[in-house]
């Protein structure tokens, strides 16, 4: 009787070896060889599951984006304005060895977009629904009395998701000046600047 194969769970196993070897190593060191080995099958077992390379990480990359969003879902249950905010950022930075794999892997991915049509369009999809939560807390700050309103809360919005972006970035290559405490601190500051 021939063996039954989930094809989901091989497909999950997969890209969890793209992660971990992304994470170990780069986005560069994931080639189809090395994640087949990582995963423990054959080179040609991948191309049953995936149609090249590019299925392979942008997979990896949307199932990264999906742990992140759960996790979210969990921070801010029963959070609004700027206390969900601050949770929000402050999960959005390498302030944890998870967190800093995660945003290793997050900008490993940035440069490879720039000539990768379907990664960009994922890349920017989720940049728009985690600018759309951020503008949306802002408001929820706003009609609370939180928070100032003399800004237009969009560009709010693009400024400390850069912040975020920038301070990440920072802590990943400069993780003795850019401090897990002074993230934080310049974060939480940044956020504390808003209040009403």
């Amino acid at each position: 009787m021939p063996k039954i194969v989930n094809h989901e769970e091989r497909r999950g196993e997969v890209v969890a070896a793209a992660r971990r070897i992304i994470l170990r190593e780069g986005i560069e060191a994931a080639t189809t060889r090395a994640i087949a080995r990582e995963a423990g099958y054959s080179n040609g077992v991948l191309t049953h599951y995936f149609a090249d390379k590019d299925e392979i990480l942008l997979s990896a990359l949307e199932a990264s984006h999906r742990r992140i969003a759960d996790r979210l879902r969990e921070k801010l249950s029963g959070r609004t304005g700027l206390a969900a905010l601050r949770e929000l950022l402050l999960d959005n930075v390498p302030l944890d060895d998870e967190r800093a794999g995660e945003t290793g892997l997050e900008v490993g991915f940035w440069g490879r977009s720039l000539t990768s049509p379907a990664l960009l369009e994922v890349q920017r999809r989720e940049a728009a629904e985690l600018r759309y939560l951020v503008t949306s807390l802002l408001r929820s700050a706003a009609e609370a009395g939180e928070i100032r309103v003399d800004e237009d809360l969009e560009d709010v919005a693009e400024r400390l998701l850069a912040l975020v972006d920038g301070l990440s970035v920072h802590r990943l290559l400069y993780p003795s000046h850019v401090t897990a405490q002074r993230l934080e601190r310049l974060v939480t500051g940044e956020i504390e600047r808003l209040r009403a």
